[in-house]
């Protein structure tokens, strides 16, 4: 793979994982630091705890591994809070030291520091306490990405309660299908958010899910485009009303066990009703810590965007970067409104350390045929996060060409189930095109065949962890003996995490994953990961981007490619056979479609991803389950009784 950038001495010198590594007696390489992590779990997460100043009740057992793999428990009988850990002063002067920077379509709103943040915080926390919120209580957001969700997160848990969040674009039966297997005692929505300067009211939906939850008890509406809401909607009081005349006093945190549930998370939920993961206090927080110092080098006073909305687990990953004693910057609204520069022009203005986002957005950039280095500054950007999808070769070359050639180029792959990465960044190592740099600190990545057995660098094969990890979630909801639960992750490996990506090794340890197992590809019995194909579909400056699935034909599977053609273009057959040559030379003569489609639209889910499973069982004639988990349902249509696809 070509070698794209690499750090110099001086900067590998400033990261954390040089420091981690001299502190420990190690040499100054990642390799040494990952290997040792592995093969001393207990002294790892023992530090990690103590090095990043987890604040909590430590138990003496680090690891207890007298039980299951699942069943494997970290720091058992420890007690924390996490939101106690994102909060603490630390070594910052809360009154000065700003928290959360947020912007939206109109520009920068409004900023709080942490003594603001603290603040917030606490009139939540009474007014939630009055309202009767105890521990195990659920407390639900269907809210964009503001600082009041944020606050309404910390204030929750603060007393023990489980939180929960859905941005305001899912529809009714999206928020229901999830909201509606937990429980809510309390929720949190607003009456109308903007997206590309268009406004869309809620109110409407809002009264349908009320109706469909009976388990609420008061809903609260959070002011943001308008400062006073009209409604006439039952138990249902504004933001301003549940706070009353309360005024900010000492925050109390109330810390439970470890294992205590903070957080549930779900799953996109294409193929049937979304799962509900609950997700355990501190093995996310200490998943977190892990990833954002290690990984991304993410130290106090820097300053953090990913764009995100609340109902992705990017969300969770980055308020918990309020640990590290960072900045959040926070954005609500569309990337490409007015065009694709916005998030360039938001970092400028913002002057992160850190710029995350989708693989899918920094390929729309380069399609857009924008190049941000030569219209921006970015100059304090040190680390790129990319995750979502796969980052394909080209995607990495424009990072360093078009946006910033001395920048750390983290992709990372992991996910809503375990709140978490499993590989990532190395800010000390080479970033070679195509791949993710290496496996997540204190995990045993492995690549192995369908028997089990461990595959050498270029062999293609599952993704799994062998050692257990403090972010594997507590249970599915509404999921009698653990029957989901167990069959999602762990009963086809038993002993190791399975993750269901499609991945090999590369000679020099980086990582390529081509897709989700469940949906590569199997011509002949051969199985083909689909990235490989995007990967050449999308470099021809005629298709905005494709999507591929495997079509049952003849007691076989066929590749089938559908194709968004860049405006003006016609799929005509010097086309079909130019996309087919690029294929041929680019991947193998077995990654070539047999047909070859052009649609207008293709479906993804909220998070951006595209849905190569809705659409393969549009073409096979079967039902899509949850429709509500697509931002663009609609595009399944294009899909129905295709003719090209009959013969």
């Amino acid at each position: 793979m070509t070698k794209l950038w690499e750090p110099t001495t001086e900067q590998i010198d400033r990261t954390e994982v040089a420091a981690l590594c001299r502190d420990l007696d190690l040499p100054v390489s990642f390799d040494a630091l990952h290997e040792w992590s592995v093969n001393e779990p207990d002294a790892f997460w023992a530090t990690l705890w103590d090095r990043y100043g987890i604040i909590g009740d430590r138990s003496d057992t680090v690891i207890d591994r007298s039980a299951s793999f699942r069943e494997t428990r970290f720091f058992p009988g420890a007690k924390l809070c996490v939101a106690e850990n994102l909060l603490a002063d630390r070594s910052r002067d809360a009154a000065t030291h700003e928290a959360m920077s947020f912007s939206n379509e109109t520009g920068h709103v409004r900023s709080l520091t942490l003594a603001n943040l603290q603040d917030l915080v606490s009139v939540l926390q009474q007014a939630m306490r009055d309202a009767g919120v105890q521990p195990g209580d659920v407390v639900a957001a269907w809210l964009p990405n503001l600082p009041e969700t944020m606050a309404i997160f910390l204030a929750a848990n603060s007393l023990g309660a489980t939180f929960t969040s859905s941005s305001p674009d899912f529809g009714t039966n999206g928020v229901v299908d999830r909201f509606g297997q937990i429980e809510p005692k309390l929720l949190f929505a607003t009456n109308a958010y903007l997206y590309a300067q268009k406004r869309h009211d809620t109110l409407g939906r809002l009264a349908e899910i009320q109706e469909r939850l009976p388990s609420l008890e008061s809903t609260i509406l959070v002011p943001y485009l308008d400062e006073d809401i009209d409604h006439d909607l039952a138990n249902t009081i504004q933001l301003g009303e549940f706070l009353g005349d309360r005024t900010p006093t000492e925050l109390t945190f109330d810390r439970q066990d470890i294992d205590h549930p903070a957080f549930v998370l779900f799953s996109s939920g294409t193929t049937g009703a979304p799962k509900a993961i609950v997700h355990r206090a501190g093995g996310v927080l200490l998943k977190l810590l892990s990833e954002h110092r290690v990984h991304c080098d993410i130290q106090p006073g820097d300053r953090v965007f990913y764009f995100t909305t609340a109902g992705w687990m990017m969300w969770n990953w980055l308020v918990g970067v309020l640990a590290s004693e960072a900045t959040l910057i926070l954005y609500d609204g569309s990337p490409f409104h007015p065009d694709g520069n916005v998030l360039f022009d938001l970092a400028d203005r913002e002057k992160p350390t850190l710029f995350g986002v989708s693989a899918k957005f920094i390929d729309a950039v380069n399609k857009a045929g924008l190049r941000p280095a030569e219209t921006h500054d970015l100059s304090t950007i040190r680390t790129v996060c990319s995750t979502g999808s796969t980052l394909v070769h080209e995607s990495f070359r424009f990072v360093y060409e078009h946006v910033k050639s001395d920048v750390h180029l983290a992709s990372m792959s992991g996910g809503t189930d375990l709140c978490g990465c499993l590989v990532a960044g190395n800010p000390i190592g080479a970033v070679h095109a195509g791949e993710i740099q290496a496996p997540g600190i204190g995990l045993d990545i492995g690549v192995i065949d369908d028997d089990g057995n461990r595959l050498d660098p270029g062999e293609q094969g599952e993704l799994i962890c062998w050692s257990p990890f403090p972010s594997i979630p507590l249970r599915f909801v509404n999921d009698p003996g653990d029957e989901r639960f167990n069959s999602s992750y762990f009963t086809r490996f038993p002993g190791a995490w399975h993750q269901g990506d499609f991945a090999e090794w590369s000679d020099g340890g980086g990582m390529v994953i081509s897709g989700r197992s469940d949906a590569t590809l199997n011509p002949g019995g051969v199985r083909i990961g689909t990235a490989e194909i995007y990967r050449q579909v999308e470099q021809l400056e005629e298709i905005e981007e494709g999507l591929v699935i495997g079509q049952a034909w003849d007691d076989d599977t066929r590749i089938v490619l559908f194709v968004r053609l860049s405006p003006g273009v016609t799929l005509d057959d010097d086309l079909q056979a130019r996309i087919r040559s690029t294929i041929r030379t680019g991947a193998s003569p077995r990654h070539v479609p047999a047909r070859i489609v052009a649609v207008d639209d293709i479906p993804r889910t909220r998070s951006g991803k595209i849905s190569e499973l809705a659409v393969r069982d549009i073409v096979a004639g079967r039902a899509v389950k949850n429709t509500e988990a697509l931002a663009n349902p609609e595009a399944l249509e294009l899909y129905k009784d295709l003719p090209e696809l009959q013969q």
